[in-house]
């Protein structure tokens, strides 16, 4: 699938549901708050990017795919700043920007641990990443197809795991998306059931890094 049939996608009914779904979990859980910087780690296309940066947001995406951050560019103002970059070694200093976003990008690499030790890394006062759920219906209809091919599924226990070890805190799960067909059903369902269900297609964690004090030098 080229870059713009997947960012395409979002023009549908399905893909529009969806996408607006996945933003405001995502913009619940990073507590939004613009103009402060956003860097969106595995942008692909950059529809979520750009969806954050109509809010005000400073938004900058990377994606390791150039043709896809190339994509991006030309459906942007310069107001977004595109980088092609590998997510295990994102190449900026430490707390570079406000929050850090990533949507089921680390799904797609080896090395999923590092690239989340980068996220918390850049990240100076919250970050959220989402995984495909493996826990979901989601999973059942379309694990290995299309463009779900090698993808690894996470349940929230893996995800809490994931975070093991690194400095971080007050880390909460919610999910989205209970119901993936994206009809009426599906909309209604999603406004009535919670999003501390563990049963949505995304689940995403999301969190502080935990700056430790550097060493007294007296």
């Amino acid at each position: 699938m080229d870059a713009a049939e997947y960012d395409a996608w979002y023009d549908t009914p399905r893909g529009r549901w969806i996408g607006e779904t996945e933003f405001h979990l995502a913009q619940r859980m990073l507590d939004s708050r613009p103009p402060e910087s956003m860097l969106d780690v595995g942008c692909g296309t950059g529809w979520l990017t750009r969806r954050f940066a109509a809010t005000g947001m400073a938004a900058t995406g990377l994606d390791i795919n150039g043709d896809w951050i190339a994509f991006a560019r030309r459906q942007n103002d310069a107001k977004t700043a595109w980088l092609e970059g590998d997510a295990r070694r994102l190449p900026f200093e430490d707390q570079s920007f406000d929050t850090v976003l990533s949507i089921a990008a680390l799904c797609f690499i080896e090395g999923e641990r590092q690239a989340l030790a980068e996220i918390v890394r850049v990240a100076r006062r919250r970050f959220a990443v989402g995984w495909l759920n493996r826990s979901s219906l989601l999973y059942h209809a379309k694990a290995g197809q299309g463009a779900y091919r090698g993808a690894t599924w996470r349940t929230a226990g893996e995800i809490r795991r994931l975070f093991h070890g690194l400095p971080v805190r007050n880390l909460t799960i919610q999910s989205a998306v209970f119901l993936p067909n994206g009809g009426w059903l599906a909309e209604m369902l999603e406004e009535l059931l919670p999003g501390t269900l563990p049963n949505g297609a995304l689940l995403m964690a999301a969190g502080e890094p935990e700056r430790r004090p550097a060493p007294s030098q007296g």
